[in-house]
């Protein structure tokens, strides 16, 4: 009986070694979103530098009495927007980074994003899945293979399992 429990869990064990890991990060870590106290206009592209964002990453903004928004290059560089892509001013904001490429942030806040409060993310491009060198894409007799292999181990996980 007991084993019929053992197989979902197998299964479920295996499809999540396979799945990407996904992270949530703290923007500005303990400051949160806030105006820098330094004269650092750069902290939060420094923060971002120092970081390896992802498909499907969130970044988490934890903010007093102010917003973030999600602009163009262009209104990233005049410091205002009038129709951001994004906006939240509830002092607790979670953005998924949905795509790869650059996302640029800005404070809501007349006066905000001129004393620092920006920051640009470039989210990385998803890595292609390349087979080794003596396979190809094409090759259905490969796909089949790694398919059947993948399926006996599963079986053979199951079975050992089925007889504990």
């Amino acid at each position: 009986m007991a084993s019929y429990f053992l197989i979902p869990l197998t299964i479920l064990s295996l499809l999540s070694a396979i799945s990407v890991q996904c992270v949530e990060l703290e923007v500005g870590r303990d400051d949160g979103w806030a105006i820098p106290s330094t004269k650092n206009q750069q902290l939060y592209n420094d923060w971002a530098s120092s970081n390896r964002f992802k498909v499907n990453d969130t970044l988490r903004f934890r903010y007093q009495k102010d917003s973030v928004l999600e602009v163009t290059q262009e209104e990233y560089e005049k410091c205002r927007s009038s129709h951001p892509i994004f906006f939240s001013n509830n002092g607790n904001t979670l953005f998924t980074l949905d795509r790869s490429g650059l996302f640029y942030f800005i404070s809501g806040v007349s006066g905000h994003c001129e004393r620092g409060l920006k920051m640009i993310i470039k989210v990385l491009e998803l890595e292609p899945v390349t087979p080794p060198a003596n396979q190809s894409l094409s090759s259905p007799s490969s796909a089949s293979s790694n398919a059947l292999g993948f399926a006996a181990s599963v079986f053979m996980l199951v079975l050992v399992f089925t007889v504990l």
